[in-house]
């Protein structure tokens, strides 16, 4: 007997089986204390004061059930003349509020840059983690499965369906400073 095939899960955590629909579990590594408590907020407050830590933004995207606008430090990627957001640590809640809410906005500083953002498929990710990889590994290698810049694009498929990849389309009649 051959299994259905699944679906990748939807916005909301869930994938359809068959006409069944049942939860699955993504990937997830939550942050210790020191990058919850010390950095994430270091960085964020020097971007909100107008410092990019290394190409860091502040993302704010709107909750998925409370319509609220949350906030998280991110990197934010340049690759081939457009920018793209990567979750290192899988499917966090800016990942799931951003599948929801499908857009969102960039700060540093005062700069508001709102955006439209697209999840890019598995097949397309291998270029842009080792990109990704080659800049920020120092700080985010540990949570990249033993890929790195270097490894072969057959390491970097692997690891692609645990790291959700956006491309950012900028909304520029929304953009400005608040």
């Amino acid at each position: 007997m051959q299994r259905p095939r699944l679906r990748s899960p939807g916005p909301d955590g869930r994938e359809e089986c068959s006409g069944r629909i049942r939860l699955v579990a993504e990937p997830y590594q939550r942050p210790g204390w020191f990058t919850t408590h010390i950095f994430n907020r270091l960085v964020a407050a020097l971007t909100r004061v107008g410092v990019s830590v290394y190409g860091s933004r502040v993302l704010e995207v709107k909750g998925r059930k409370s319509g609220e606008w949350r906030q998280t430090p991110v990197n934010l990627l340049h690759y081939d003349g457009a920018e793209y957001l990567v979750a290192p640590r899988g499917g966090t809640q800016w990942v799931k509020n951003l599948r929801a809410s499908g857009q969102g906005r960039l700060r540093v500083g005062r700069r508001t840059q709102p955006f439209t953002a697209d999840e890019l498929g598995d097949d397309e990710k291998p270029p842009l983690l080792r990109a990704y990889l080659k800049k920020w590994k120092f700080e985010v290698g540990a949570f990249f499965g033993g890929a790195g810049p270097d490894s072969s694009d057959d390491d970097l498929r692997r690891i692609a369906p645990d790291h959700p990849v956006f491309r950012l389309t900028e909304n520029e009649h929304q953009r400005g400073v608040s």
